[in-house]
């Protein structure tokens, strides 16, 4: 993405154009995807995420840095989680900055901090896990978890 040296550029762009293929060549169902970054990545997640909240409902960030302000579209829910003692990304400049303003803009954010650095936490991972689950169930279900039929 490069926008921890600089502006977004092309790669926003070049994103955006394949989601748009992508969307209008299959049919895709925005309630059981999930957009989801570590670091660099989940800066990104969340810029893109939030641009395109008609194609993602659900946006997970493990450790973000920034969030970079695009025009938003729809209300994605978002899950964020980052380490206390994060040293390549602290969380006081980061996470800390990037949920209060995500909450004062409108969207759902499920924040959770944990004791550890700047590293996606088995923990924080299950959580996601587990917070995307609830909002398949609330959704319909799961591709597969319908009973067998008999016929």
């Amino acid at each position: 993405m490069g926008a921890v040296r600089g502006p977004l550029g092309p790669d926003v762009a070049f994103l955006d154009a394949a989601l748009a293929l992508a969307f209008a060549s299959a049919p895709v169902d925005p309630a059981r995807i999930v957009l989801a970054g570590f670091s660099d990545g989940a800066s990104a997640a969340l810029t893109l995420g939030l641009a395109n909240g008609d194609r993602f409902t659900h946006v997970a960030a493990f450790a973000p840095g920034f969030l970079t302000p695009l025009p938003p579209v729809g209300r994605p829910a978002i899950f964020v989680t980052h380490g206390t003692h994060d040293r390549v990304l602290p969380i006081d400049r980061c996470s800390r900055r990037v949920v209060p303003a995500l909450r004062a803009a409108g969207y759902t954010v499920r924040y959770q901090e944990f004791d550890g650095g700047h590293i996606i936490a088995p923990r924080q991972l299950l959580a996601a896990l587990g917070w995307l689950h609830g909002a398949a169930v609330r959704a319909g279900g799961l591709p597969g978890a319908e009973p067998p039929q008999h016929g």
